[in-house]
C-alpha cells in the first residue's frame, strides 16, 4: 500500500461565509488527511484588508497525489471564493540563492543550517559583488558567483549587474533569494522580478542610524535595545512586508564592538526564521504586511 503524500494548500480571499467548510470538506470527501490547519481573517480594527487567510497541512492518497492533480481538484472552490490557492509538495525542496557582500554571519549561519539539516532547502549558487567569502562558499560545495559592480554602481552598470543574477535564477529555478547583508540597493526592475520571493536582513535602527557602523552610532546614543527586521524587499528601501523581528537589550557596559556581536547574533536569528517560515509555506501577503503562520 502507497504511503500518502504531504502537501500544503495557502490561499487568500475575501473573507465571507462558508470557505473553511468547503476547503476541509472537499479535502475529506476526496480522502485527504488534514494534520494541521490554520486561518485568519484580517477584518478587525483600522486599516484591516478584510482577507481571509488559510494554510492546511495535510495527507494526499496515492491516486491524488500531485501538485496538478489537487490543483484541479481545487478548482470549483478557488473559483467559488475568487481566491488565491497554491498546493505545495512537503517533500519538494525551495530552492534558494544566497547574496552577500562582506559581512558573512548571516551567510555562514544559513549555510550551517542548510548542511546540518535545519533549514529544508537547496542552495546551488551563492552570488557576492566580492570574493571575501569565495572560500567558504566552495568549502560547502557550493558554486560562487563573483559579479563585482565594474566601473561604480551607476544605475546602468548595477542594472547589468543585476540581469547576470536574474539569469542564473532563471536557469537554478531559483524559488527564494536572500539577501545575507548583500549591500546593495535593488532596482526598481529587480525588485519586481522578485515580488514575494526576496528576503533582505537590516538591523532596526533605522531611520536613526543610517550609513556605516550603525552599531557604533547606536553606543554613541546610548541606545538601550537592538534588534533586527526581515522582510520582503520592495522598490521601497527597508520598508517591504515585515516577516520576523526580534531584539535584545543591552547597556552602557558594552562597546561598539559588543553592541555589534549582539547584532549579528540577533540577525542570524530572525533572517533564520524568516527564511524557514517562508520555505514552509507560513507566510502570506497580506498587502503591506504579512500574516505568519507559526
Amino acid at each position: 500500500m502507497s504511503r500518502p503524500q504531504e502537501f500544503i494548500l495557502t490561499l487568500s480571499c475575501r473573507d465571507t461565509k462558508g470557505i473553511v467548510h468547503n476547503v476541509s470538506g472537499l479535502l475529506y470527501q476526496a480522502g485527504c488527511n488534514i494534520i494541521d490547519s490554520q486561518q485568519f481573517g484580517d477584518v478587525l480594527g483600522e486599516g484591516a484588508t478584510g482577507l481571509f487567510f488559510m494554510r492546511v497541512h495535510f495527507e494526499a492518497p496515492a491516486h491524488l497525489a500531485d501538485v496538478a492533480t489537487l490543483d484541479r481538484l481545487f478548482g470549483h472552490v478557488r473559483e467559488q471564493f475568487q481566491m488565491s490557492a497554491t498546493i505545495h509538495a512537503v517533500d519538494a525542496r525551495p530552492k534558494v540563492l544566497l547574496m552577500v557582500s562582506q559581512h558573512g554571519h548571516c551567510l555562514n549561519d544559513l549555510l550551517f543550517r542548510w548542511k546540518s539539516g535545519q533549514l529544508p532547502v537547496d542552495i546551488p549558487a551563492i552570488v557576492s559583488n566580492h570574493t571575501t567569502f569565495k572560500s567558504l562558499v566552495e568549502s560547502y560545495g557550493i558554486a560562487f558567483h563573483h559579479l563585482p559592480l565594474v566601473g561604480g554602481s551607476d544605475s546602468a552598470t548595477k542594472r547589468a549587474q543585476e540581469q547576470q543574477i536574474e539569469a542564473i535564477v532563471e536557469q537554478q529555478g531559483i524559488d527564494l533569494v536572500v539577501l545575507a547583508r548583500y549591500m546593495q540597493i535593488l532596482s526598481p526592475e529587480f525588485c519586481a522580478a522578485l515580488r514575494g520571493r526576496a528576503i533582505n536582513i537590516h538591523h532596526s535602527f533605522l531611520p536613526s542610524f543610517k550609513g556605516a557602523k550603525p552599531y557604533f552610532q547606536a553606543h554613541a546614543r546610548g541606545v538601550k535595545l537592538i534588534g533586527a527586521t526581515a522582510h520582503y524587499v520592495t522598490p521601497d528601501l527597508d520598508e517591504g512586508p515585515i516577516i520576523e523581528q526580534d531584539v535584545e537589550r543591552v547597556d552602557h557596559s558594552l562597546s561598539g564592538e559588543d553592541l555589534t556581536a549582539v547584532g549579528r547574533d540577533v540577525e542570524c536569528v530572525v533572517l533564520a526564521r524568516a527564511v524557514r517560515w517562508h520555505v514552509e509555506r507560513r507566510v502570506l501577503m497580506n498587502g503591506h504586511k504579512t500574516v505568519v503562520f507559526r
